[in-house]
Formats: structure tokens, sequence, C-alpha cells
């Protein structure tokens, strides 16, 4: 009897380590995996969630990024250089938090300084009780920006490895079983036969930054609407009534729509991302895109707004207040900013 217990805890174990290394193998480190720019601690009690909220039990949400780090509401940070824990759960905090990271857009404009891997789970609730515009805004486009910067790197690396898979089919070797059950995975991402790479090549692409951050302001109301902050849903997108959403309060008799909700801010920017890239909606984006790839250039938000007519029943009226925000927040400025990747 001893024995038979033995035999079945051993092919349990044998299960759990092949089941480990598949997954690694599958999914390996991102090689730009770098240290986070700070050390985050949870406190010892969470604060509650929004009554009406029923999407998340707790706001200490596990991060799905390779080689990042979360910043929760409520979650002391104390940054590398041994600064004192603050705890970040106002916008007070939150802006002396990436001040004494020495977190500036100016110099990410410029160029001179990167992104740090910081990722809000949940937008700060008092955003919208800050007087000064300016200061709202900064404090938005600094708590966005690394999550749109982390979407686009994940992107960009399926799509290194899309380039690799399709280079080797075309010398005529055989793809591994793993390679393509990755394919068939990527292929359900992206809507596509699995077989179809170079249509994969065209729909995974990256989002200009100065696009998704003129979406998000304008979507998420500066990041002080409901929905961002009862459903982390940033870019306002639609769900069917039997999905759990949240329910617009001036929704037209008749219909059943609701506005997606979320349980991070960075599952909010994936599924953007994805919709940009898949929807029927958005397939001029895509072909514009694609066309600068092909010529060399550099992908334009400034460019590729034109295409966003049907995000919004705004149609050119929509498009039209995108590009007022993108030019006076000098945010195609930003197009070029990268995440931190200091070891």
């Amino acid at each position: 009897m001893i024995r038979m217990y033995e035999r079945i805890a051993l092919i349990t174990a044998g299960g759990l380590v092949s089941g480990l290394i598949a997954a690694a193998v599958l999914f390996p480190p991102d090689k730009t995996t770098a240290r986070p720019n700070g050390v985050f601690e949870a406190t010892a009690v969470a604060p509650a969630p929004h009554p009406k909220r029923k999407l998340q039990a707790q706001r200490f949400l596990p991060i799905k990024a390779r080689g990042s780090e979360t910043l929760l509401a409520g979650v002391n940070v104390r940054a590398l250089n041994n600064h004192r824990p603050v705890r970040v759960n106002s916008a007070e905090n939150l802006d002396k938090t990436f001040t004494a990271l020495g977190y500036d857009l100016d110099s990410v404009r410029s160029g001179h300084r990167q992104v740090p891997r910081l990722f809000l789970a949940s937008m700060p609730s008092d955003l919208g009780d800050l007087q000064e515009v300016s200061h709202k805004k900064t404090l938005f486009f600094k708590t966005v920006l690394p999550l749109i910067l982390q979407v686009n790197q994940e992107i960009l690396a399926d799509r290194s490895r899309l380039w690799d898979l399709q280079t080797r089919r075309k010398k005529g070797e055989k793809l591994g079983p793993v390679d393509r059950l990755w394919l068939i995975v990527m292929a359900e991402r992206y809507k596509l036969k699995s077989g179809d790479i170079s249509g994969m090549l065209v729909r995974a692409d990256i989002i200009p930054v100065s696009l998704a951050l003129a979406q998000a302001a304008e979507e998420s109301g500066w990041g002080t609407s409901r929905f961002v902050r009862e459903g982390n849903a940033m870019f306002g997108q639609w769900t069917t009534a039997k999905d759990e959403g949240l329910v617009p309060e001036k929704r037209d008799a008749g219909k059943s729509h609701k506005v997606k909700a979320f349980n991070s801010l960075l599952d909010s920017a994936r599924a953007y991302a994805r919709n940009l890239n898949t929807h029927r909606a958005y397939r001029k984006l895509r072909t514009m895109r694609h066309r600068l790839r092909q010529k060399g250039e550099a992908i334009s938000g400034t460019q590729l707004v034109e295409t966003l007519t049907r995000y919004s029943e705004r149609g050119k009226a929509y498009v039209k207040g995108l590009r007022a925000i993108i030019a006076v927040n000098k945010l195609k400025h930003l197009d070029g900013a990268k995440l931190n990747t200091d070891a």
C-alpha cells in the first residue's frame, strides 16, 4: 500500500514538473526582462473593493507581464535608491513617487530618460479632485504611458517570433510541435488561420503611444470617468449584455450593450490593442500601419488617427478631438518612448 502511494506521489510530481517545463518553453522569459525600478510591499490590509465592482475581491492583482512589477493602489513603494516607503493610494502620493523616481515626461520626450516599469492596477480614486488641469493631465499620462509601452513590448516579442518562424518555414524547415501550438494560440488571438503567418504579422504590431494616450484620455475622461473608476475601462470598449460589464447611465432605449470591465488597467490596455489589431472596423488602420512598415517609416499616431472614424459614433468629430489632444499635449514626441531596461 505504501509503495502504491509513493508511485502516485511520483506520478503527480512528474506531471507538475512537465507542466512547468512546457509553460517555460511555450512562454519563455522576454530577453528584455529587467529588474523593476521599485520594490513593492503590500500593506497588511488591502482597501475594500468598490461596492459595485464584482470582478475583484482585492486590489492586489498579480501582473501577467514578464519582467515587470505592479504598482497598486494601497501599496508601499520603496525606490531602489532607498527612498522611504510611501503609500500610493492617492494622486498626491503617486505624484511624489513618480518625482522620487525621476519620472519626468519632458525628459522622456527628449529621449534623455526612459519610462520606469511601474504599473497601476487602478487609477487613484481622487484624481478628479486635482484642481490644476495640467497637473491632472500629466499624472494621467505618467500612469498610462508604462501600460501602453508594456503592451507594445509584448506585441513586439510575438512579432519577432512570428518573423523567425516565417523565415524558418520559407527555408523548408519543419516546425516542431511547440511552435505549431504557439501559432495556433496566435491565430486564435488575431482571428486568423494558424498557417497565415503573413496575416498575423500585419495584425501583430504596435499601437502608437500618442494615439493610445489620446484615446485613453478621451474615453476615460482623463482617468476620472465612472467606467475607469469602477471597471478599469480606459478605452470605452463595448461588450454584449451576456458579458459582465458596466451599464451606461444614458444608454438608448432598446439597446443592451455594456462597457466592458477589467481586473486591471493593464488588462484594459491589452484588450484595446487586440481590438484595434483584429476588429474589421479598424482594417484601414492596420493597412496604413503595414504600408508604413514596408516603407521603413515610423508608425505615427498622427497618421493612424485618421482611420478611427468608426471607433465612436461621433465619427470625424471624434478624430478631430483626438488630433487636438495629441497636438496640445505634445504626445507625438512620446511615440519613441521606451521602458527602462536597466538591470
